[in-house]
């Protein structure tokens, strides 16, 4: 069972803000690419998520300092683990962009938070495989630091130009895609229903496919070959599965844990954007645009909500959100 206190959960789940919005700056990257947009849109994200990230790590570093072994117990929290790996996967998005100004500086950087998120990734699986969890306690979240995690990676890997450390860490990836789906899954459909909080990371049933998706495209640019077809067919049956879901989103009470939403969101918007510019769908420019467009308004929307829940948090207390249905999927 779940404890009924998450230690590190309010303060790990922080970081769901600036990765959502660095993944809101990597579609719009991709349309500056593909459709021509300004760069502003992309740079105002990216300069938000990494104002963010640093203030929200140097708060949960001294915050960790006063307590001893707070990070360590964090990543031993059944319900709150995995998301400790949002620190390291908000410093690689951001790192990689920032390497197109700053080259040597960027892509050390982006290995050495791609080399901290292999820790963490590393502490969690020796935790998980010694007994550390149970199968009630396992949740979705489990696949985030190293299914999307490694992806990620990969992306960050192809952006300095390292292919083959790129096609390493999509190995990975790919291998706990398998191994840990597999857990996750049979434990969804035979160990009833999820907690409320483990809830939204249903998500990253959606983020794994997109993640992969674009490292695939970027470490292999060109036609779009078998492997990125399959890739893409489990992309929108992942989509369309979210879209299922909605009815169970609909239900739960607006926390900050829904930036969570905002990552699997992005990275589909990222990856619909860079495919319909390989096609010759009639008005695919149209679609690309509209896709954009709806993944920018979904995080407009959460970041409205946890504006009203801030200020006025007893009026939100109990409400139950309704997320717009055309703001999930591709």
């Amino acid at each position: 069972m779940y404890p009924a206190t998450p230690s590190g959960m309010p303060a790990l789940s922080r970081f769901g803000i600036p990765l959502g919005l660095a993944g809101l700056g990597g579609g719009w990257s991709a349309a500056r690419s593909s459709l021509g947009s300004p760069m502003w849109p992309e740079e105002i994200l990216y300069g938000a998520a990494s104002s963010l990230w640093l203030v929200l790590t140097a708060v949960y570093v001294f915050r960790g300092l006063r307590r001893r072994g707070a990070f360590r117990a964090d990543l031993r929290h059944e319900l709150a683990g995995p998301f400790a790996s949002f620190i390291p996967l908000v410093g690689i998005l951001l790192s990689s962009h920032y390497s197109q100004y700053l080259p040597p500086w960027g892509a050390w950087l982006c290995t050495a938070f791609i080399a901290a998120l292999a820790i963490v990734a590393a502490q969690l699986l020796a935790h998980w495989v010694t007994g550390g969890v149970s199968m009630q306690s396992i949740h979705p979240g489990y696949l985030l630091p190293v299914v999307p995690g490694f992806f990620v990676a990969s992306i960050g890997f192809s952006t300095v130009h390292a292919h083959s450390a790129a096609m390493a860490a999509f190995g990975i990836g790919a291998f706990f895609w398998l191994v840990i789906g597999t857990v996750v899954t049979v434990r969804l459909m035979t160990g009833g229903e999820l907690p409320p909080a483990a809830k939204i990371g249903l998500s990253a049933y959606l983020a794994a496919p997109a993640t992969a998706n674009i490292a695939w495209m970027v470490s292999h640019p060109g036609p779009v070959g078998g492997v990125q077809l399959g890739l893409t067919g489990v992309l929108l049956i992942m989509a369309l599965m979210q879209v299922m879901l909605l009815p169970e989103y609909r239900r739960l009470p607006f926390t900050q844990m829904f930036w969570v939403f905002t990552f699997p969101v992005a990275a589909t918007s990222n990856y619909a954007i860079r495919w319909l510019a390989t096609t010759d769908i009639p008005g695919r420019e149209i679609y690309a645009w509209t896709v954009l467009g709806l993944a920018t308004a979904f995080t407009l929307f959460i970041a409205a909500r946890t504006a009203l829940t801030a200020i006025s948090p007893k009026s939100a207390a109990g409400k139950q959100v309704r997320i717009p249905l055309s703001s999930v999927g591709p």
